[in-house]
């Protein structure tokens, strides 16, 4: 073989791999040095050939001489300038105003082998997968050109600009919460605490239901130590399930959302919790759930564990398609995880009837048969369920029951009610039939007030309202008296008993003190975990009674369990009936937690007694099942 050749055909080769795109007009356009390409690997240890323009048909004879007339005269200047070229990688600042749009947002990657790729850095950023070179390497103005306008046009770039902008518009500016760590009488107490902050820091949410029931617990773990090893045990979830749900809307652009579960103990029998589907939804949330329900149904009389899940979906503004679309996608991962001996869930925030017809429809479909129904409204076929209303009317029963202690009447007390869903609905009804006068009802967005109270009536126009998803102010068409106010909460309006029945810490400080300034007495807790911890010591101080929501809302942990007992699912029970056996709960549940805090010290006039006694009987529950199960 001549040696002159081959380099000529190498030189060919090698230009194939440099692009060079000079001045056009009076701008000098983009100098890009690509090292050895992928196409030929055999190009992998080759050195880069500078060359200073294109070559054409016209001195194709001069090129032929070039590489043989610089290799014979200086062999070592040629190395030299070659090793220089080899190192070269810039793109010119100057370029053509179009050429501008194209590099600005490009993205330019070296790698380990030399070569050096062009990428678009919007979908390097927000697509779920960028097309290499999107622009090309090589090539002329034209070929370049075409290639960013096909990339450009591509369904890939696209949905990464959608989702770029859509970044932009969510951004929330994160605020960072202190964690508000409560005084500890004993160091046992202060150092499960401090477990629980090193290995969760950033679970505020689960952080703060924790302290409560620590708190709360003091006593006992001062006369056993041995509950100091079982709570550790109880404090870490036996399970979490932590998946993606991927889903179409009606337009056809995927979406990506995360799903949770937290089966937080099964010690005293198989998992009952709710799910939520809130924007706001995380892993410290579901632990948070999990963890006041596995409480909760361990003071029901029925065996059950507790566990708490969703997803940060929202379904405010989704068609019933695009929410069937999700819950069937969601329920596609997670029904390995449920059964009626393992786990069923439950309602929560945005998961109604609709939602949970979904998910039992596509879990029924992948186990293969009808295990049952999920805990909620029996929507399948039978009607309304009893649990619906036995929460909300736990509720009040509770509140009648605490004032009855008291030699008082709920009669014509003044109610303030937050939240606008199934619960706060049942609510509203049950004290107007007690004769209280319900005066409240709040969304995101506000609140409603009516110092007439909710009647019947309106309480039929404010349900057609939420079904249709319309705000609260339409209340006011129809009743001018009415008074709609816009980004605040109902605790400054004068009321002798609060039902927080939104979310978790919707009273902070300032509520709390508007609360006690408004002539509060009671606060009958619907959701859990209602009240700040700042909030709860000036509702402590100003000796406000707590009924905790584990107690008060115990009604719907037990109709819920009795409508999977087929026993008592066949019987068709009267509304007088179903009253007398929800009474007969909320009473056992009330007496449990006032006899297990007596046996602790605190006494019954103390406004926390509900809550520590509370707290002290689940706890004990619970440590004697995993007492007699072992170490598990």
């Amino acid at each position: 073989m001549n040696p002159a050749i081959d380099e000529i055909n190498l030189l060919r080769q090698q230009q194939q791999h440099h692009l060079v795109v000079r001045g056009i007009g009076e701008d000098q356009e983009i100098d890009l040095e690509i090292g050895p390409g992928d196409d030929d690997p055999s190009f992998a240890n080759t050195p880069l050939v500078g060359v200073s323009q294109e070559p054409n048909s016209e001195d194709q004879e001069d090129h032929k001489q070039f590489p043989l007339a610089s290799h014979h005269s200086n062999d070592d200047q040629s190395m030299s300038k070659l090793q220089q070229t080899k190192r070269k990688k810039k793109v010119v600042k100057k370029w053509r105003e179009e050429w501008a749009d194209t590099y600005k947002w490009a993205f330019v990657e070296h790698h380990s082998d030399g070569a050096a790729r062009i990428f678009c850095s919007i979908c390097k950023g927000y697509g779920r997968k960028h097309r290499r070179n999107p622009y090309g390497n090589e090539g002329s103005r034209n070929m370049q050109m075409s290639a960013l306008e096909e990339h450009n046009n591509s369904l890939l770039h696209k949905e990464a600009l959608r989702l770029q902008l859509a970044s932009k518009d969510k951004t929330v500016p994160m605020v960072e919460r202190p964690i508000y760590v409560k005084a500890l009488m004993s160091k046992t107490a202060g150092s499960i605490i401090e477990a629980v902050l090193r290995r969760d820091p950033h679970e505020l949410e689960f952080i703060q239901s924790v302290q409560e029931v620590v708190h709360s617990l003091e006593p006992v773990l001062l006369k056993n130590s041995q509950y100091v090893h079982i709570l550790e045990r109880l404090l870490e979830p036996e399970r979490m399930i932590v998946f993606r749900v991927p889903w179409v809307d009606d337009k056809g652009e995927t979406h990506v959302n995360r799903g949770f579960r937290v089966q937080f103990s099964q010690a005293l029998g198989p998992c009952r919790g709710s799910l939520r589907y809130h924007p706001s939804m995380n892993l410290s949330v579901a632990k948070f759930l999990g963890f006041e329900q596995t409480l909760k149904n361990a003071l029901s009389p029925y065996k059950l564990g507790g566990a708490g899940g969703g997803s940060d979906f929202d379904p405010k503004g989704k068609s019933d398609n695009e929410i069937m679309r999700f819950c069937q996608s969601f329920m596609d991962e997670l029904y390995r995880y449920l059964g009626p001996d393992q786990d069923l869930p439950a309602e929560d925030m945005g998961v109604g009837p609709r939602e949970m017809g979904f998910l039992f429809g596509q879990y029924r479909r992948l186990a293969g048969n009808f295990q049952g129904s999920f805990t909620g409204p029996k929507i399948f076929w039978s009607g309304s369920s009893l649990r619906t209303e036995a929460t909300g009317y736990g509720l009040v029963f509770f509140a009648h029951l605490l004032l009855g202690e008291m030699n008082r009447e709920i009669k014509g007390l003044r109610c303030a009610v937050s939240g606008a869903g199934k619960i706060a609905m049942h609510v509203l009804e049950k004290l107007h039939s007690y004769g209280a006068v319900p005066i409240t009802i709040s969304d995101s967005k506000g609140y409603l007030l009516d110092e007439d109270g909710f009647d019947y009536v309106k309480l039929t126009l404010l349900r057609d309202i939420k079904v249709q998803q319309r705000s609260l102010r339409d209340y006011l068409k129809s009743y001018a008296r009415a008074k709609y106010f816009e980004d605040t909460k109902p605790w400054n309006e004068r009321c002798d008993l609060a039902f927080p029945c939104a979310s978790q810490n919707e009273i902070d400080q300032s509520d709390a003190v508007s609360l006690v300034t408004s002539g509060c007495r009671i606060l009958i807790e619907g959701s859990n975990m209602p009240c700040t911890p700042q909030a709860v010591d000036i509702l402590r101080k100003a000796k406000v009674l707590i009924a905790p929501a584990k107690v008060a809302s115990a009604g719907g942990v037990a109709v819920g369990e009795l409508e999977l007992n087929h026993e008592y699912n066949s019987m068709h029970w009267s509304p007088e009936e179903f009253e007398s056996k929800l009474q007969e709960t909320m009473k056992q549940t009330y007496y449990k937690s006032i006899k297990a805090a007596n046996e602790n010290g605190i006494s019954k006039e103390n406004p926390e007694s509900l809550v520590h006694g509370a707290n002290i009987c689940a706890f004990l529950n619970l440590a004697q099942a995993m007492t007699d199960q072992g170490c598990i």
